[in-house]
């Protein structure tokens, strides 16, 4: 192993002040009190990085509805402000409409006056006038009965829309707190490891990274597309996506980032093809859920590849079998091998667009493949994440 996990043992034994626990919380031991084999302890790191992202796709998904709670919330404040205005000028007129009618009463009807007038025709036009005057008053009240009613039917909304977002708020707060007991988790395990450990974990881990890729091109999944050497020709759009995705490698990877310094998996596949012009869904589940899904052997530059059943996952295609991704936390925007997650299906944003007559893809900068696929890379970035989120 390169030393980079030994360092997010040190990192994360400094932040939190406390030695080295020899044995982890989060790792069950092996029977007669053995320490937990090679094999086991990659098993654990695995299922604990799962559950990490899992929860971080939860937070994604709740932030990006408490964004649009917060857009609805201030849209009904200001419908109901306008509604208050025209409530306060509706009453003021039909204030005025008050005044006029007690001035003008003399108690005698309109139609003894025409009946007294000395000029009937005269007479028959003001009560011309007279009528239209009557239907603008008439016109007044039911503006105001009408703006009356608009403001407490949007002073319900706007109530029940603000403790929707306050409800949000909380659930949000919850699930960041979950994604950093889940970190604390992957943390704790990796800070009872010795340095062999750590590097035989990792070696297991890249030996079974390069034996899933082998078996997944070996199977035909890609169909001619994923032939070495061959790459499909993506849309505009898709040309795109891959070009930004590609200009983000090396950045490190941040649950809840959506750029422009760091990256989780689902904020870079959505920030790609929204610097492509075609905004898709926040979360990784959303993009499986609502892209349109298509074979494997149909993938070209700038699909999406998600992965596990749960959808948890997701990477944007490259081409020749390989993605770019934001691993996990610790571990920095890469070029992996399709197959270094289990995959569970493929979506294309742009399902109508037109492949370029011609496509050249990106030159990948030195160092693109570096570091793990599915390892647990340290950062230091990440403990300053987990303390200056936001309170709500």
């Amino acid at each position: 192993m390169s030393g980079t996990l030994l360092r997010l043992v040190c990192v994360a034994a400094t932040a939190a002040g406390t030695a080295l626990a020899p044995v982890p919380a989060t790792a069950v031991p092996e029977p007669d009190g053995e320490q937990p084999s090679v094999a086991r302890l990659l098993t654990d790191l695995q299922r604990l990085y799962r559950q990490a992202e899992q929860a971080t796709e939860a937070y994604n998904a709740t932030e990006e509805k408490l964004k649009r709670q917060r857009a609805e919330t201030e849209r009904l404040e200001r419908a109901l402000a306008r509604a208050r205005l025209s409530l306060h000028d509706s009453r003021g007129a039909a204030g005025r409409l008050a005044r006029q009618q007690y001035q003008s009463s003399t108690g005698i009807s309109p139609y003894v006056r025409l009946l007294l007038a000395r000029d009937p025709e005269h007479a028959v036009d003001q009560g011309r006038v007279i009528g239209r005057i009557a239907r603008e008053r008439a016109g007044t009240v039911g503006r105001l009965t009408g703006s009356e009613r608009k403001a407490r039917d949007l002073a319900r909304k706007a109530r029940t829309a603000l403790d929707e977002q306050l409800a949000l708020a909380e659930r949000r707060k919850e699930e960041r707190d979950t994604v950093r007991g889940r970190l604390h988790d992957v943390e704790e395990l990796l800070a009872s490891l010795d340095e062999d450990q750590l590097s035989a974990v990792a070696e297991l881990e890249k030996d079974g990274a390069a034996k899933a890729q082998k078996r997944f091109m070996a199977s035909g999944a890609l169909g001619a597309g994923g032939s070495a050497g061959s790459v499909r020709r993506p849309t505009a759009a898709g040309g795109r996506a891959v070009r930004y995705a590609v200009r983000q490698l090396g950045k490190p990877y941040e649950w809840g980032a959506e750029g422009p310094k760091s990256f989780d998996c689902s904020g870079l596949t959505s920030q790609a093809w929204a610097a492509a012009g075609t905004p898709i869904p926040r979360t990784s589940q959303e993009q499986w859920r609502r892209l349109e899904r298509i074979d494997l052997d149909e993938l070209r530059p700038g699909d999406l590849v998600v992965y596990f059943e749960e959808a948890t996952h997701v990477a944007l295609y490259l081409g020749d079998g390989r993605v770019v991704q934001a691993p996990r936390p610790g571990a920095r925007v890469k070029v992996s091998p399709i197959a270094a997650n289990p995959v569970l299906g493929a979506v294309r944003p742009d399902p109508d667009g037109k492949p370029l007559r011609r496509y050249e893809p990106p030159e990948l900068p030195e160092g693109a493949t570096d570091g793990s696929d599915e390892g647990y890379e340290g950062h230091p970035d990440d403990e300053d994440r987990a303390t200056s989120t936001p309170e709500d």
